[in-house]
């Protein structure tokens, strides 16, 4: 079969500052390259990150963004539809892709399908952020087809936008699972140990981690809680939260969380693998490619039970669901974890297991390539 031109539409793209978005994008684009398919990326980044350049045999277009706010939305939109041409004309694209942000961006008319990924845009988060809204409103009136990271998404992005009948594609995200081995050389989990990922926002429950923290070190005195991630910094708060949730602790259960601070994707591996027990008791998620890394590396893990945690963690069998809203739950699961060994490593031995049987890398690209040949009738 002939190979495929796919344009991703990401302004998230690595290296430049990114999130889940970004990382989903360049995993599924290197995967596909390596495939034979030929693949774009074209977004809008910061001035010191515009240009054109091959990656890993991706071609990535970050055009720059730069200027006033009114100005440069007439101005991105001129760029953009003009790289688009460009790479419509050197080679028709098969599929285009982007999220809730990105496909606003299209002209009216565009020659193929349009696909938008859904990963949880603003209106899902409850963000009330109206120019973002509207963004996301007309990137569903661009699209031609829906795709969505899980049923959670899916579902509420529908009830709330209120689509209708509109049919959508459920693609779960994928994992490498050889980033996340379980098994990394010199790396010896640590007593006690607990690891907690993500930005640094009310979104993914680090208040009620942290208001847990008392109660989890009078149970078990060995307990210490890393903390990977940074703030949000779109806008920067005026007090870092890292340092108003230390304050509502004493200073001896103060001594037993450490703030990392945002480090580089290659940190997190090893930093999961000490790990006694990986803790996301985020609000709101669609599809956290952090919770998949912590089941991929064998960890037990507890998530919430809400969202997708129903539809990515069998509670008891592939990790522990616990209420991220009651600081209590969240400290009874993790003091369960911590104390009972055998339990920690029959999640982690089940948690591997089924992150192979359903988000394994290579599985779930030769889904998306199924999904991409059935959309362009290739």
């Amino acid at each position: 079969m002939k190979p495929l031109h796919i344009c991703y539409l990401c302004s998230e793209y690595p290296p430049a500052p990114h999130g889940g978005i970004g990382s989903f994008t360049q995993t599924l684009a290197r995967s596909l390259a390596k495939r034979g398919h030929k693949i774009s990326i074209l977004g809008l980044y910061p001035g010191r990150y515009a240009g054109a350049a091959a990656e890993d045999g991706v071609n990535v277009i970050r055009i720059s963004r730069q200027g006033p706010p009114l100005i440069r939305i007439f101005r991105n939109r001129i760029k953009f539809e003009k790289a688009l041409s460009d790479l419509q004309a050197a080679h028709p694209i098969d599929i285009l892709e982007g999220g809730e942000m990105d496909v606003y961006l299209l002209p009216k008319v565009f020659p193929g399908r349009a696909v938008l990924r859904m990963h949880g845009g603003p209106t899902f988060f409850h963000e009330g952020h109206r120019m973002r809204e509207w963004k996301e409103r007309r990137s569903f009136q661009r699209a031609t087809d829906l795709c969505a990271v899980s049923h959670c998404v899916a579902d509420g992005t529908a009830k709330l936008l209120k689509l209708g009948n509109r049919p959508i594609e459920v693609i779960h995200n994928p994992i490498d699972m050889r980033s996340f081995s379980g098994a990394q050389a010199g790396v010896e989990e640590q007593d006690g140990l607990i690891v907690f990922a993500g930005v640094l926002s009310e979104r993914k429950g680090i208040r009620q981690l942290i208001q847990a923290m008392p109660r989890i070190v009078a149970e078990v005195p060995g307990a210490l809680l890393e903390v990977y991630g940074g703030d949000l910094t779109d806008p920067p708060p005026k007090v870092p939260l890292s340092l108003e949730l230390t304050q509502l602790l004493s200073p001896e259960v103060a001594k037993r969380v450490i703030w990392k601070g945002r480090v580089d994707r290659s940190v997190l591996p090893g930093a999961i693998q000490r790990a006694n027990v990986c803790v996301y008791p985020s609000h709101i998620e669609a599809m956290p490619i952090a919770w998949l890394e912590g089941l991929a590396s064998g960890k037990a893990v507890v998530a919430s039970e809400t969202g997708p945690g129903p539809e990515l963690i069998d509670d008891g069998v592939t990790g522990l669901l616990c209420n991220p809203s009651d600081p209590n739950s969240i400290a009874t699961a993790i003091i369960r974890v911590l104390k009972d060994k055998d339990l920690r490593q029959r999640l982690g031995t089940n948690a591997r297991q089924m992150v192979k049987e359903r988000f394994e890398l290579e599985m779930i690209i030769d889904k998306n390539v199924e999904y991409y040949r059935r959309l362009a009738g290739a």
